[in-house]
């Protein structure tokens, strides 16, 4: 069933959406001014999520948490959808994410993203080697970081095949992996609004979301595994993806549904070394 599309909605929301600009801009000046008094650089990770949540409920998306995030440093492996599911993801678990570049000049989204200590990758820069060593120190600093091994988004009715080159930092870092499986619904069917494909710009895709009801986010949290240095990354990633898989099938069916959570876990905070 096509949305209801409600021109009256987008004002309401376009104010929440500019009072939360606002905001965010308090925050970041209070903290460029905590790091010159404690001439070091303040943690951005607690005060990135704190944002990223209140930017969904500027969006009024309903989020459904199943599982918990890992309690240890973890590079989480997720379906990529849409750029809702950075601030989805990044206010339901501590985590840096690895998003291509033009995220960073995105309004409101690429402040949180720099802020949240956001590792930016150039699409065909050949750079991959050099992320995954970035990747890799952030998690033997005690970070846990966030990749969409799909590498792209999709209109989220399956999961592409997983690139399994990044894998090798978890790997290298002896930390686990957990895999994280995401699905945007509306009245129960799969959402046709949310996917931030193709050509589409951030701008129209923004629009389209005011002018609807919102939908609603299930973000299944899967049981961490622990990867073994032997482990090829193609196979790995061909694991992962298969796990992810399964869960976005299970939130599709309703399978969900019958459990639900409609709060998020409480904001935890890792302390990391990296900020001392």
């Amino acid at each position: 069933m096509k949305p209801h599309t409600n021109t009256r909605r987008i004002p309401l929301r376009l104010i929440l959406f500019i009072g939360l600009l606002g905001a965010i801009a308090l925050v970041a000046t209070w903290l460029k001014l905590a790091d010159v008094v404690s001439r070091r650089k303040v943690d951005r990770t607690p005060w990135a999520q704190r944002c990223f949540r209140a930017s969904t409920r500027s969006l009024g998306l309903k989020i459904r948490c199943h599982g918990v995030p890992s309690d240890q440093p973890a590079l989480y492996v997720c379906n990529h959808v849409s750029w809702c599911d950075i601030p989805v993801l990044g206010g339901a678990m501590p985590a840096v994410f690895l998003s291509k570049a033009e995220v960073s000049q995105w309004p409101l989204i690429g402040w949180l993203a720099r802020q949240a200590g956001t590792v930016f990758i150039k699409r065909g820069g050949g750079r991959v080697a050099d992320v995954a060593s970035q990747l890799e120190a952030r998690l033997s600093q005690g970070q846990s970081v966030m990749v969409f091994p799909e590498a792209t988004t999709s209109p989220g009715i399956t999961v592409l095949p997983f690139h399994g080159r990044l894998l090798k930092a978890a790997q290298q870092a002896g930390v686990p992996v957990q895999p994280v499986s995401i699905v945007y619904r509306r009245d129960g069917a799969l959402d046709h609004l949310a996917p931030f494909i193709n050509e589409d710009s951030f701008m129209s895709h923004l629009r389209r979301l005011l002018q609807n009801p919102a939908p609603t986010v299930d973000i299944l949290m899967h049981s961490p595994m622990v990867p073994s240095p032997d482990d090829k990354p193609s196979e790995l990633a061909a694991r992962l993806r298969s796990t992810v898989l399964e869960g976005v099938n299970q939130i599709q069916d309703g399978a969900l549904d019958a459990n639900p959570t409609d709060s998020q876990p409480p904001l935890r905070h890792q302390s990391l070394r990296a900020f001392r």
